[in-house]
């Protein structure tokens, strides 16, 4: 996102703000998470394109040089080595925009995200 731009109001917008070959990543993205994560709902949080199951299942985001990916800290763990080139702080993940995005990695890494959201809303339902 530029400075001194308001916040998209929904994932179209936001990706249309970007270069063409940027545009194509985010779409890719966009539609490997929803692949992975069909239940999941989009929104914009934190300004940035998020997706929603229980909470907060991850978010993309678009900058100059690379693609941030954020699946908490507890979606990078379950693939630490293979994110290990990839991981730029305890919840974020930077693919670089000049080399190939692994498309199939971000697929496992928000399907067991999923896992992880599903068991979480089902152990709150059984402590009530």
């Amino acid at each position: 996102m530029r400075a001194g731009q308001p916040a998209a109001p929904d994932i179209d917008a936001y990706i249309a703000r970007f270069a063409p070959e940027v545009q194509e990543i985010l779409r890719r993205v966009r539609a490997v998470i929803r692949e992975a994560a069909p239940d999941a709902t989009e929104a914009i949080k934190y300004e940035i394109p998020t997706f929603v199951l229980h909470g907060n299942l991850v978010h993309f985001a678009a900058f100059t040089n690379h693609l941030g990916f954020y699946p908490t800290p507890a979606g990078i763990e379950a693939f630490q080595e293979e994110l290990a080139p990839y991981a730029a702080g305890k919840g974020t993940i930077r693919f670089p925009l000049d080399q190939p995005i692994p498309y199939d990695l971000i697929r496992r890494v928000v399907e067991q995200r999923v896992k992880e959201s599903l068991a979480s809303a089902e152990a709150k339902k059984r402590k009530k």
